[in-house]
């Protein structure tokens, strides 16, 4: 019965994430190729204009050399390798668990060779890996449109929610006065998170009409938290084993950062990559370089996210090739999907580690 009153609302939230077939009698109010062309073309645009700024002119390459010969590569790439493995592994489980929960029982080791084989995709394009995994997801749960907000919001709203109390916790035991920057992006996120509980308790004691305020009540419906809780703890462990593999891989770099200052920091790097660009190049290496100033020199910030994107795009295609047979009906799906002027489903946000 919650999942039916809630249907309205719930069309409404699958509107921004989910692929709904238009009214052929509704006139099309905003020219969508114009705007699809753009979104997939900025990513290549600012991913080109950040390397060529980084690489072209921010970095001293014979330090940068130096750098990477100081580096304990065996151990980096061991380190770099288990990070992206068990970020695929865990999220795609815990957006296989959501579906089961929330949708339908489909089988787990469907879900996985979906998103295996969408990380051949991932190679080129992230816009269009995310696009063919949720439309694998959607065809598989039947065509439900909820699949989408199961298998993108639920594990993005649990990872939001880790990283503001990771950051929360880190926070005091920062070491230096300069951390500014941790305290005021925790202060907006909390901030959010509050105003949005707020609005949801006045929208459901009707004081307030808010159509956004409506939507987030309508997805707590639909998820509630106390069934989220085992997304967040699933999350809460990912994240411990983040900190602690990135710990071991600076260190492997030669660009050792402080335990406290990478819990408090992550989350600014990994918030950095709403910034459209291709795998991440170009802003993973300007945000690292920015949020670990203190811990070592730019240029061998900028020669280890370089190296970590550059891990994690060889594993993509590694793993795509192992649900190569995936992989490609799903590039079929999405042409085809293409070719009848089906939009394509689009997640808010991705796997941070993605590339």
């Amino acid at each position: 019965m919650a999942g039916r009153a809630a249907a309205p609302s719930l069309r409404l939230l699958t509107l921004d994430v989910a692929a709904n077939r238009p009214d052929p009698s509704a006139p099309d109010p905003s020219p969508a190729p114009s705007r699809s062309r753009w979104s997939a073309l900025a990513p290549w645009a600012v991913s080109a204009a950040l390397l060529f700024y980084l690489f072209g002119f921010a970095t001293d390459w014979e330090r940068l050399r130096e750098a990477t010969s100081r580096a304990n590569l065996p151990l980096f790439l061991a380190c770099a390798t288990a990070d992206r493995l068990a970020f695929f592994l865990v999220w795609t489980w815990l957006s296989a668990s959501a579906l089961r929960r929330f949708v339908a029982a489909v089988p787990v080791g469907s879900v996985i060779a979906i998103r295996g084989g969408s990380e051949l995709v991932r190679v080129a394009s992230n816009h269009l890996a995310d696009a063919a995994f949720l439309l694998g997801v959607v065809r598989l749960v039947g065509g439900r449109l909820d699949a989408v907000l199961a298998c993108t919001l639920v594990p993005v709203v649990s990872h939001f929610f880790v990283m503001l109390v990771q950051m929360t916790l880190a926070l005091p035991f920062l070491r230096g006065d300069d951390n500014l920057d941790v305290a005021g992006v925790t202060a907006v996120m909390w901030t959010l998170v509050i105003a949005c509980a707020v609005g949801v308790r006045l929208s459901r004691t009707r004081r307030v009409r808010s159509p956004a305020f409506d939507r987030v009540a309508a997805w707590l419906e639909r998820f509630p938290l106390r069934k989220l809780l085992p997304f967040l703890w699933g999350f809460g462990l990912l994240a411990l084993f983040d900190i602690q593999i990135q710990w071991l891989a600076t260190r492997a770099f030669g660009v050792p950062i402080d335990w406290t200052a990478l819990a408090a920091r992550i989350p600014l790097v990994y918030l950095s990559f709403l910034i459209p660009s291709l795998g991440n190049f170009g802003t993973r290496e300007f945000s690292w370089a920015a949020a670990f100033s203190d811990f070592g020199t730019r240029d061998s910030l900028y020669a280890y996210a370089f190296a970590v994107n550059t891990v994690f795009l060889v594993l993509n295609a590694l793993i795509g090739v192992v649900f190569l047979r995936r992989a490609l009906d799903l590039i079929g799906a999405v042409r085809r999907a293409r070719r009848e002027g089906e939009p394509l489903p689009r997640p808010l946000l991705h796997d941070p580690t993605d590339s």
